[in-house]
């Protein structure tokens, strides 16, 4: 199995980075091989809009600006079986990488492409500061899944003060994708 984790951090340590390692580690006990993709790595772009509002995202399911990077980060989410989208909370929703990101690739998906429709997808999400937009971040998350068909997994939280046992929710939820548990499946 191959497990692709989406990353909106913008940092390589602290909160978020922390619980990105604990997936990593439990999808590769789990025996997934492991791709994690830091979207600020690239210089995406934001959507432009084409047109009327709609390019040949809708109806060819490719971005006219993909040559940022975004074509391989697609390709590579779609060579997975599996995917963990995770990212700290700003002002109560993704990161902008991520939700820049997740906006171009909803769009391709319009017409229910093969890109993420049936994979399974955990969402994991840290909050610094109050870690008052957990409920609201995730929610954008579901939504973006929602419109794509993919099937969550899981909600994650992380913040300050759970930090320690949410680390081993996040290692043993992508412990059990790997070993390739589906969501509804009873334990």
């Amino acid at each position: 199995m191959k497990i692709c984790i989406l990353s909106g951090n913008p940092k390589n340590d602290g909160l978020c980075q922390a619980v990105i390692d604990a997936t990593k580690l439990g999808a590769t006990e789990g025996g997934a091989e492991v791709d994690e993709i830091r979207l600020c790595d690239f210089k995406l772009i934001r959507c432009q809009v084409c047109g009327d509002g709609w390019g040949p995202c809708r109806d060819e399911n490719y971005c006219t600006y993909g040559n940022d990077g975004f074509d391989e980060i697609k390709y590579r989410i779609q060579s997975s079986d599996a995917i963990i989208l995770v990212s700290p909370v700003y002002w109560g929703e993704t990161s902008e990488a991520l939700k820049s990101f997740i906006d171009r690739l909803r769009r391709c998906e319009f017409n229910g492409k093969e890109i993420l429709r049936d994979k399974q997808v955990l969402l994991i999400a840290s909050a610094g500061g109050t870690g008052n937009g957990l409920l609201s971040c995730f929610e954008q998350m579901d939504r973006f899944c929602r419109h794509t068909g993919a099937i969550i997994f899981d909600y994650i939280g992380v913040n300050r003060w759970n930090s320690d046992y949410k680390h081993l929710a996040a290692k043993t939820a992508a412990y059990a994708m790997a070993s390739g548990r589906k969501n509804g499946e009873t334990v």
